[in-house]
């Protein structure tokens, strides 16, 4: 860019060039008229500008700063990829809002075409950064500490003393001595140049170089991941397989055909709960026993999975996530025949109680006649019956102490045959008729666990026994069947995690905290020394330090060096002190040193 100042000798010529009050407003200043123009850069030109600011610190670190914004919504809106169903509701529940987010990419911030910009720019910068850096270091390094300023008294830390030692005495104590505190010296003329806190340097570049590791790691991860869910009642089992999943997602770069061959099987859940005071209700003892393997031919192995201690096995981690209770119930069809047998998970909707929902689908069900009657059942499960004289269902403690099952029957088409896919824990009642109770009502019972109620009645009391069976089954109308209950298992929810960057990514963590803390708390300075003969003969020593920050150790360190340096260069007896504003002019050979060299440090 070029300027150019010209100074109008007209005092009406500010008027001609353009001024909003004319020859008046021209007499009330005096200033010149600038005219400034610049120079066409061309595509080269603003490619090469672009470079330069997008490789400039100040330019990376607003980059940093605009990727840990745009991390905020990521964490305060449901996201897709952790929970679609939040996602679904949060639409439902704000349609406005929800069509704003979902054109700004809010419910997938990070794989938006916004984020990857951030992050690939944010990578590039560094990248511009660091190269040019590491190659101006390594010059520093294959270098030479600059020689010494011709007035080291302008330096921070400065001290000197005359002695009757030979200046080349002097020269040669002061390299060992600064050797032997680890700087790099050299002599020069009559002079020490020596140098430390490289590492200061090499610090930073290590934090910048681990920040790159860290976004490869986290690249790594996104995209070779893999993320499934499975919900496994106690006796129930797993195999790493994309079927097994009840949820799967995955990075663009994972194939399915490499999953590890492993598996387990959930031997029983152990939960035990805070039964007084103010966590009444909160789980003590939270742990999943599993009995897993490795290969298709691997031997069992048997283990616990808790919340905050994961199985590894094969590269990839089983999270315990969740735990609930599935009743288990036996149905039979009007033929006398039992259709359905078996654990059914139900879902809590009272994650503190775990008051919890769920339907029994029988499609093979069948009237006393041998005609297809598909069986429904829509049933709510209570581990702790709470609503005993009120009619209503609510659990009032998550453990199994008085568990009760409330069901309702429907009967028809289930519409499994249309083809579309049903939620297991849903039933579609738009083909299904309600069972009534012969009141106008639908059909409904609360059922106890049957397993519990014939260990109170007794074998051998027959009347018990009806009454027990009476309060554990439901009959249907006409007899078309009945429903039992028979005792209840627990489940657990497992999550199956792959994340190949993991290890990358705590190693640039670990890396990066390193760098920072070397680059903070390590001081990149350097020291002179020089000895040289005064006019009366006597040698003047002169020691100066000059750090990159200002910091109270410097001069300290210096203090120490000119100490352990009195033993070799003892002051002179009776030698009047030395002018420390205008000491004795040195006389370089290589010719005077320029005094900003020093000074960067």
């Amino acid at each position: 860019m070029s300027t150019k100042t010209d100074t109008p000798r007209d005092p009406g010529s500010a008027a001609d060039a353009g001024s909003d009050l004319g020859a008046a407003g021209s007499q009330l200043s005096t200033a010149p008229t600038e005219d400034v123009t610049f120079p066409s850069l061309g595509p080269l030109g603003w490619a090469r500008w672009f470079w330069r600011q997008l490789t400039s610190m100040r330019v990376a670190l607003l980059l940093l700063f605009l990727l840990s914004i745009g991390a905020i919504p990521g964490s305060l809106i449901p996201q897709t990829s952790v929970d679609p169903v939040k996602v679904d509701q949060f639409k439902a529940d704000h349609s406005t809002l929800a069509g704003i987010y979902d054109k700004l990419g809010m419910f997938h911030v990070y794989s938006s075409v916004w984020f990857s910009a951030i992050y690939l720019l944010l990578f590039i910068s560094l990248i511009g950064c660091i190269v040019p850096r590491s190659w101006q270091f390594v010059g520093q390094l294959r270098g030479r500490p600059p020689a010494a300023p011709r007035r080291l008294t302008r330096l921070p830390a400065y001290t000197t003393w005359r002695t009757e030692a030979d200046p080349e005495e002097v020269l040669g104590a002061a390299q060992r001595l600064l050797k032997k505190r680890r700087f790099r010296a050299h002599r020069d003329a009559t002079a020490v140049a020596a140098e430390k806190g490289y590492l200061r340097e090499v610090g930073n570049l290590v934090f910048h170089v681990a920040l790159i590791v860290m976004l490869v790691a986290f690249a790594v991860g996104s995209l070779w991941k893999s993320e499934g869910n499975k919900l496994i009642t106690e006796g129930d089992g797993f195999a790493n397989s994309l079927t097994q999943y009840d949820e799967f997602k995955s990075g663009p770069f994972y194939d399915t055909d490499d999953m590890d061959p492993f598996g387990f099987k959930l031997d029983r859940f152990d939960a035990t709960y805070e039964r007084t005071g103010p966590q009444r209700g909160t789980p003590r003892t939270y742990r999943a026993q599993i009995s897993y393997y490795l290969g298709a031919d691997g031997k069992q192995h048997h283990t616990a999975i808790e919340v905050n201690k994961p199985l590894d096995i094969a590269g990839n981690r089983v999270y315990l996530l969740s735990h609930g209770y599935s009743p288990v119930v036996t149905v039979k069809d009007g033929r006398g025949k039992t259709v359905f047998h078996g654990a059914t998970a139900f879902l809590p909707a009272d994650p503190k109680n775990l008051t919890s929902t769920g339907v029994v689908k029988v499609p093979g069900a069948q009237t006393k006649d041998g005609k297809r009657n598909q069986l429904g059942f829509q049933a709510m499960f209570v581990p702790t019956f709470g609503g005993r004289g009120t009619g209503s269902m609510f659990s009032q403690f998550p453990a199994l102490d008085f568990p009760v099952l409330s069901v309702n029957a429907y009967h028809g088409d289930l519409g499994l045959d249309s083809g579309l896919p049903q939620s297991v824990y849903k039933l579609d009642t738009k083909r299904l008729k309600k069972y009534q109770d012969g009141k106008g009502g639908i059909l409904k019972k609360m059922l106890l666990p049957k397993d519990r109620v014939d260990r109170h009645a007794g074998s051998k009391n027959k009347a018990a026994v009806r009454a027990a069976e009476a309060q554990t089954t439901m009959q249907l109308p006409n007899g078309e069947g009945s429903i039992t209950f028979e005792g209840v298992k627990s489940w657990a929810s497992f999550k199956v995690s792959h994340q190949p960057g993991n290890g990358l990514a705590l190693t640039g963590a670990v890396a990066a905290l390193l760098g920072l803390a070397g680059s903070l708390f390590i001081q990149r300075r350097r020291m002179w020394v020089r000895a040289e003969k005064g006019a009366d003969g006597v040698t003047v020593v002169e020691m100066a330090g000059l750090g990159r920050s200002e910091s109270a150790r410097l001069p300290e360190e210096l203090g120490s060096l000119a100490g352990d340096l009195f033993p070799q260069a003892p002051p002179a007896p009776d030698a009047p002190a030395p002018d420390t504003e205008d000491p004795a002019e040195p006389t370089d050979s290589d010719g005077p040193a320029d005094p900003s060299e020093g000074a960067r440090a």
